[in-house]
């Protein structure tokens, strides 16, 4: 197989880097996107100001006020994240078609087939990193290499403003040094599964006994980790296409057990995934339920409408609903949980004879909000329970 030249672009601590862009006061200052200290909220973004305080993305916003009392914690504003991270879609796309986003702020390209256009996956990746900073006034950092693995790990290697390549035959002595935990597939779990049995770093893993890894973790995850050790990868970069589903999700810095607070991040998912739904001028019949585990199991349970919605209220109120009735937590502490919706329809052909005069209150609610969001931005208003 051809080898491949794949770009992996993450803008950094995009959702703060806007606010400071924005907002030229808060500009070399420790900015906190996200949760207030005085709500339940948690942290979306941290500017490198904040984060050499100690606070990171997913973090209580309360924890974060505690490392860092100096920060300037802002709700906020995803139509102009949305707005920004559009238009460096735009530049990715002037370049190459196989684009694949991950989220508002990273993505990788396929050049492969640019090169002779572009010049070289170099040489094109500085026109797009450059050409970010020219239009948007952002700084991004960029991984290169012949597959996704690698191209990710290297945008990593010197953030932010970074600029790394992985040549191909140099990956196994850039790998060996690392730890083990670099790898894709291992989490905190699995981290100390492994380091109990002595393999901390790359090089470690590759020394270790392939039956006796395979024991250890099992044979799937023992034989992808191998792979990835000596920089195999042969995942195509996926172009984006049209949605099958909707939804937002949150890792916490801390796991949770407190039901209450579960329940208002789960509120707070249903309306960013209702918004995302009618600003597509869409509806949904299913709405998921996603949660992870301390013990990083992970349990989806989800619930089909009669009719399809677009409220805020039905979303929430049947996520919770699942919450309560369908999970089966047993009280388990919860560390990822998410919202989704699918099953799509046009709002243009829905309707109905016999309207229920709450569901339309709703409506009239959900659309002042969506007036007031776009206005003042998401977070101003919020709904009580």
């Amino acid at each position: 197989m051809k080898d491949r030249s794949i770009i992996h672009l993450d803008m950094d601590a995009f959702f703060a880097s806007v606010e400071q862009l924005d907002n030229p006061e808060y500009r070399g200052k420790p900015v906190i996107v996200g949760g207030t200290p005085e709500g339940r909220g948690v942290v979306s973004a941290a500017s490198y100001e904040a984060r050499k305080f100690g606070v990171f993305s997913a973090m209580s916003a309360a924890r974060a006020r505690q490392l860092c009392p100096g920060g300037i914690f802002v709700r906020g504003n995803m139509d102009r994240y949305v707005e920004v991270s559009h238009q460096i879609g735009s530049i990715f796309d002037s370049f190459t078609p196989l684009v694949e986003p991950l989220s508002l702020d990273e993505a990788f390209l396929d050049v492969t087939g640019c090169l002779k256009l572009f010049g070289d996956a170099e040489t094109i990746a500085r026109k797009i990193k450059d050409q970010i900073l020219e239009e948007t006034g952002l700084v991004a950092s960029v991984g290169i290499s012949h597959n996704k693995f690698l191209a990710k790990l290297a945008s990593d290697m010197d953030k932010p403003d970074g600029f790394v390549v992985i040549p191909k035959g140099k990956e196994k002595e850039i790998l060996a040094g690392l730890p083990v935990g670099r790898l894709w597939g291992v989490g905190k779990k699995c981290d100390a599964v492994l380091a109990g049995a002595g393999v901390k770093t790359v090089a470690n893993l590759l020394a270790y006994s392939p039956t006796a890894l395979e024991i250890l973790i099992g044979t799937e995850r023992a034989a992808h980790l191998r792979a990835l050790a000596v920089g195999q990868d042969d995942r195509p970069v996926i172009p984006d296409t049209s949605a099958k589903s909707i939804g937002n999700e949150v890792t916490f810095a801390e796991d949770i057990s407190d039901s209450d607070e579960l329940k208002h991040v789960i509120a707070n998912l249903a309306d960013k995934v209702a918004w995302r739904l009618r600003r597509s001028d869409l509806q949904c019949k299913t709405i998921t339920l996603k949660a992870r585990f301390a013990d990083f199991t992970t349990n989806t349970r989800a619930k089909s409408l009669p009719e399809p919605t677009d409220s805020t209220v039905e979303i929430r109120d049947v996520a919770w609903d699942l919450f309560d009735t369908k999970l089966k937590r047993g009280g388990r502490s919860i560390r990822l949980v998410g919202v989704a919706v699918s099953g799509f329809s046009d709002q243009a052909i829905q309707g109905n004879l016999f309207q229920d005069k709450d569901k339309e209150e709703d409506k009239k609610i959900d659309r002042v909000m969506d007036k007031l969001a776009e206005k003042y931005g998401r977070g101003t208003l919020k709904r009580g329970r």
